[in-house]
């Protein structure tokens, strides 16, 4: 019975032994912690926020990019006609309602006026053949001017008033200009065709993709002749900056730890080329080790999540590598959390 149970306790001692090792191999020195996990790079999936055919794509895999920077074109031909058709029809009515505000034209007030003087001198011609007819039918007794002729007269002198009012009429008109409710429409339907063309000119907009941040493109996922949508996503985009490494946490380390402390991050790549971080995040809420840190043994032991924010500006760190991240306890002020 001895023998059964001696190699079962000593199996026990070995697995527990190598937890504490793998966790945090610090057996050196106590209070450099030593904790194991993978980079990680958050990525923005780019669409165009307009469905057409790609005209123009000007990056490629691997290619850094800066904030704003332009990605890629849609063919928006039929847009540039309409903007021009629409800047034409505003330009347009913005002169009509600049006529409407300037009023009547010199020349236009010249010859209302004109009008109204040849009217009025048609009207005292009338008047004076009404005068004449009638010093002759009194002087004759009416018999030296027949009915027919007075008749006619009086026709004339009557069409003459009429268009003497008219042309007053008229030429008041044009020095008043256009009704404020006339030039309050005219002003409606320049502001509604401006508002056509700011709307068909965003349109166009939207046929350009920017870059929203400074990155990395990590996958190019469409070319140029493809049909697009803003459901489809035409670049996968790493951000550069910033970045961090996941590890996980014994419970017993929960307490040496904190906030803002700083850390060292090294990966197989580049082991003699520290990178600085500093812990950003520590989880509340335990629990199993991740599958792809450990064996199956050790996925039973609870572990807290821990984030390094990393700055790494000669970019050693990719997504997804194993690194390694040391944290030197003794001394150290945490420092103010981000």
């Amino acid at each position: 019975m001895k023998k059964i149970i001696v190699p079962g306790v000593i199996v026990l001692l070995v697995i527990a032994a190598f937890t504490g090792w793998w966790f945090q191999r610090s057996t050196d020195n106590p209070q450099i912690i030593t904790l194991y996990g993978n980079v990680d790079i958050r990525q923005v999936s780019l669409a165009f926020n307009a469905s057409g055919r790609i005209d123009t794509l000007l990056v490629q895999e691997g290619d850094r990019v800066k904030a704003g920077q332009l990605l890629g074109r849609l063919d928006t031909q039929a847009l540039d006609i309409q903007s021009r058709q629409a800047a034409a029809q505003l330009a347009a009515q913005q002169q009509t309602v600049q006529e409407q505000q300037k009023g009547a034209r010199p020349a236009e007030l010249a010859q209302a006026q004109a009008e109204l003087a040849s009217a009025q001198a048609e009207q005292r011609k009338a008047q004076l053949e009404i005068r004449r007819l009638r010093a002759i039918a009194d002087a004759t007794q009416n018999k030296g001017v027949s009915l027919q002729d007075r008749e006619a007269a009086t026709s004339s002198l009557l069409v003459a008033n009429a268009q003497v009012k008219e042309r007053q009429a008229h030429l008041s008109l044009v020095m008043e200009g256009a009704r404020a409710e006339q030039r309050q429409a005219s002003i409606a339907q320049r502001d509604a065709l401006k508002a056509g063309l700011d709307l068909i000119n965003y349109q166009r907009s939207q046929g350009e993709l920017h870059s929203p941040v400074d990155a990395v493109i990590r996958a190019r996922l469409a070319e140029p002749g493809d049909m697009t949508s803003p459901q489809q996503s035409v670049f996968s985009l790493a951000l550069a900056s910033p970045k961090w490494v996941r590890v996980w946490l014994n419970e017993t380390d929960l307490g040496r730890i904190q906030e803002g402390m700083k850390a060292n991050i090294t990966t197989d790549s580049f082991p003699n080329r520290p990178v600085q971080g500093t812990i950003s995040y520590i989880s509340s809420v335990a629990e199993f080790t991740p599958k792809s840190v450990q064996t199956e043994e050790l996925r039973t032991h609870l572990v807290y999540e821990v984030r390094v924010r990393v700055e790494d500006p000669n970019n050693l760190l990719r997504m997804g590598q194993p690194a390694t991240v040391t944290i030197d306890t003794a001394n150290q002020t945490a420092a103010p959390h981000e």
